[in-house]
Parts: structure tokens; C-alpha cells; sequence
């Protein structure tokens, strides 16, 4: 990579961590095309951003025609991620991803990184690493940060949340360029320190199903920071939250404020003592 783009990369990587390298707390809203609507009634995607952007939360996912639906000025506080493939829960094969816009595209409608879902072990894995590994080349071209989605789950994988089995993913979208890995909590603190401590990108534990009881939110964000994750992607616990901004705030407090992460490391892929990492470069 040229100097200029690693000036180009690092400067992307930082306005994603608007607000400190302790760790990222991000809002995918890209289940609208797999499950459907993610607005409560009455709400709007503009309103729930600036929601979002108020609580703290430091990026969104959203898939590239809501992007047309929410004012500008509610990314001067949060970046704009745009998430490139799709699935709809009603598919024949629900886990097999489909590329539905690319880099340029995103590039072109504002976005500070973008966004690429595997499922390992789909019976469409080739293809969905394949076009992995075609975004990582364009991103970096382009010089824009990737996050790679790498969940376990098909007709092959008996246990999704297999800490060996949630490695090896990890281990994928780092081999193919990844930026930042979202994926499974593996269940234990342990389990994610031996996770975190040998992955050189940082890890971002996916919020999981919706829970009825806020304090088990805090509670698993909580054990995820113990084990070194490097933040959070918190989607259905925050947008069918009963107040979205209170929760995500909550949650981004946490997560920027964390004892894992008091110090600021500048070296891409540096460790903390404890296995907390950082990204920026």
C-alpha cells in the first residue's frame, strides 16, 4: 500500500472511532432485508439514526436505498457503514448471501467502510468467500475499511457457537483482508481471550437475539469486553428496544469506557495487556 493510501485507510479507520480506540459500538440495521421492518410504528429510519447518532453509538449498517431515507446531518456525529449482500428469511436457502451493490457504489453514496456477511459452512460457501475475498480487493484499491460478518452456520455446523469453529471464521476474514470481524460471542470469557488475544483485527461480538431484560444486555457487553472483544454490533436488542436511545447509549458508554481499553495504542492489529485491541493505524 502506497503511503497516500494508508493515509486514505487510517483516516477512515479513525472517523470510525469517533469517539476513542477503546472500542467500536455499532447498530447493524440491515436485517430490514432478511427479516423486514426494523422501524416501530410510527418511526422512521431518520428518526431512529439520529437516535443512534445522539446515544453515542459510533456507526450503522443500513443497505444502500435507506441511506436516501436519512438526513445527512445525522452522520456528523456516526459513521455510515453500507452492508453489500442480502438474503430474505423466505429464500429456499436463507444463508446463502447475495451481492446486491459493491465498493464503488458505496463509495459513491458517502460510505466510511463497508460491510460483507459469510456463512460457513452454508451450502453456498464457496461463492459467499469468493466474494469476500473480491470486496477485500476493491476496498483495497479504494483504501476503505472492511467488516466481515463470519457467522458458523449451515446444514454442517452442529453447534454455531463452537469456539473452534468461530475461530476458524475469524481466521477467514482476516486471511481475506477483513478490517474488523463481527461474529458469535463463543459463550465464556475464556473462550473469547483465547479468541481475541491471537486475531490481529479487532472483533466485534454480534448483540444476538432480543432480550426482554436490559440488564442482560449490559451483562453480555460486559463479558464480551472482558474477553477482549473490540466492541460491539448491536442490532435487534437496540432497534426493538423500548427506548432505542437510552439503551444504546447505555451500551456505548460501556463499551467506550471499559477498564480493558484506558489505553490508546496507535499500532494496527496492538494488543492491550488483556487481549483488548485496536484497529487504527
Amino acid at each position: 500500500m502506497t503511503s497516500a493510501g494508508h493515509f486514505a485507510r487510517s483516516l477512515r479507520l479513525r472517523r470510525l472511532y469517533r469517539h476513542g480506540t477503546a472500542g467500536l459500538m455499532v447498530t447493524p440495521l440491515d436485517h430490514s432485508i432478511s427479516d423486514g421492518p426494523v422501524i416501530a410504528r410510527g418511526s422512521t429510519i431518520d428518526t431512529l439514526a439520529g437516535q443512534l447518532a445522539a446515544s453515542g453509538v459510533d456507526a450503522v449498517v443500513v443497505h444502500k436505498g435507506s441511506v436516501r431515507h436519512i438526513r445527512p446531518d445525522r452522520f456528523a456525529d456516526m459513521s455510515l457503514i453500507v452492508h453489500l449482500n442480502a438474503s430474505t428469511a423466505q429464500a429456499p436457502d436463507p444463508d446463502a448471501k447475495y451481492l446486491v451493490t459493491g465498493v464503488e457504489d458505496a463509495l459513491r453514496i458517502g460510505a466510511d467502510a463497508v460491510s460483507v456477511h459469510v456463512n460457513l459452512g452454508s451450502d453456498d460457501e464457496r461463492r459467499q468467500i469468493a466474494d469476500l475475498g473480491r470486496v477485500a480487493d476493491v476496498c483495497d484499491r479504494w483504501n476503505l475499511p472492511l467488516l466481515a460478518m463470519m457467522y458458523p452456520r449451515g446444514p454442517r455446523v452442529a453447534d454455531p457457537h463452537d469456539p473452534a469453529l468461530i475461530a476458524h471464521a475469524v481466521t477467514v476474514a482476516v486471511d481475506l483482508g477483513a478490517d474488523l470481524v463481527k461474529t458469535y460471542f463463543p459463550g465464556t470469557v475464556p473462550d473469547m481471550l483465547d479468541l481475541t488475544t491471537s486475531c490481529p483485527v479487532p472483533v466485534l461480538v454480534a448483540g444476538g437475539p432480543a432480550r426482554a431484560d436490559e440488564s442482560a444486555v449490559v451483562d453480555f457487553v460486559g463479558a464480551a469486553l472482558d474477553g477482549g472483544a473490540g466492541g460491539v454490533a448491536m442490532g435487534r436488542n437496540i432497534f426493538r428496544s423500548a427506548d432505542p436511545r437510552r439503551l444504546a447509549a447505555r451500551v456505548a458508554r460501556l463499551v467506550h469506557r471499559h477498564p480493558a481499553a484506558e489505553l490508546d495504542h496507535t499500532i494496527r492489529g496492538q494488543h492491550h495487556h488483556d487481549g483488548q485491541q485496536t484497529v487504527l493505524a
